[in-house]
């Protein structure tokens, strides 16, 4: 029997191609129109399209899940399961009754821990130290079906919300192989979600923005959870400058460097914070290149003792 397959970014590219690999029989991909990008503002396809024309496969792209055609369209490839990695829209009721064993979602968290469109770049920011991927049967809750399997995964002080997708992408890939083969000898048993549910709501470009009142290693995790979008930025004068990489400097009351406070401006760039001092790594000036901190002092008259916000 026959597989649908629904996803979009880059994080949902492994899990196809190791369908693919397991010479799975997927008759439809499914995926969100074309999106204007760039400057010209050309209308470019989502990597999981990219990935299924160059396979061979059957896309399609609807505006709408509701559209009655596009129902029966997914109902005539008769499919064993729909899959689900990342696709971006919730499915309808009736969608989700289509498949003989059901529809499959693939999510980048430990369940019930992190439901939503960003589990991967909250875990970063709220400082935890373990995050996973998770199978579920899915139902017509977000993120509330029952449990198949779980992985867990590390995450590093060096982490970012880029490279821990990756990391993500590829265990979950191997997992969702792992759970067909469960499902199909009767060896997995669907479990209700159990603990506290925790959510991880879209990130918006203004979420980047640096309160300095807040304690260093806050931020620094931040920075990571930020990376590679919207991106963590604060002002100097008026000049918006993207952070990209920091360093906390130990866990330093406020009055040594308050909130905010250019501590030192020479060689290197440290900030005070609500608790501890941050050494700001890497950067980037809007409309320049990333560059390091002592590269962006150069040839820039930066007062130390004045505050981020202030004039340069």
């Amino acid at each position: 029997m026959s597989i649908v397959f629904f996803g979009t970014p880059e994080f949902a590219v492994p899990s196809l191609r190791a369908l693919i690999e397991a010479e799975e029989d997927i008759t439809l991909v499914v995926t969100q129109p074309d999106r204007p990008k760039g400057r010209g503002h050309k209308p470019y396809p989502s990597p999981i399209k990219t990935a299924a024309l160059e396979a061979g496969l059957r896309v399609m792209q609807p505006t709408s899940l509701r559209d009655g055609a596009i129902l029966k369209k997914i109902a005539d490839a008769k499919p064993e399961f729909i899959i689900v990695v990342a696709y971006g829209r919730v499915l309808p009721c009736l969608m989700l009754e289509i498949p003989h064993h059901g529809c499959i979602n693939l999510h980048a968290s430990l369940l019930p821990k992190y439901r939503g469109a960003a589990p991967i770049a909250w875990a970063i920011i709220n400082g935890d130290r373990q995050t996973g991927v998770t199978t579920m049967l899915m139902d017509e809750g977000l993120d509330t079906g029952p449990i198949l399997l779980q992985r867990e995964i590390e995450i590093n002080d060096d982490d970012t919300a880029g490279s821990l997708s990756l990391k993500l992408a590829e265990l979950g890939a191997s997992l969702l192989i792992e759970t067909l083969e469960g499902m199909r000898g009767g060896l997995i048993k669907p479990t209700p979600q159990k603990g506290t549910a925790s959510y991880a709501p879209p990130l918006k470009k203004e979420d980047g923005l640096i309160d300095w009142s807040k304690r260093a290693i806050e931020i620094f995790n931040l920075v990571r959870g930020m990376q590679p979008w919207p991106g963590a930025y604060c002002y100097l004068g008026n000049e918006r400058i993207k952070i990209l990489k920091t360093k906390p400097l130990g866990n330093i009351g406020v009055q040594y460097g308050r909130p905010g406070m250019i501590v030192k401006a020479r060689d290197e760039l440290i900030i005070g914070t609500g608790r501890g001092l941050l050494s700001i790594v890497e950067l980037q000036p809007s409309g320049k290149n990333p560059m390091s901190a002592s590269a962006f002092l150069q040839g820039r008259k930066i007062a130390e003792g004045s505050y981020i916000g202030d004039t340069v």
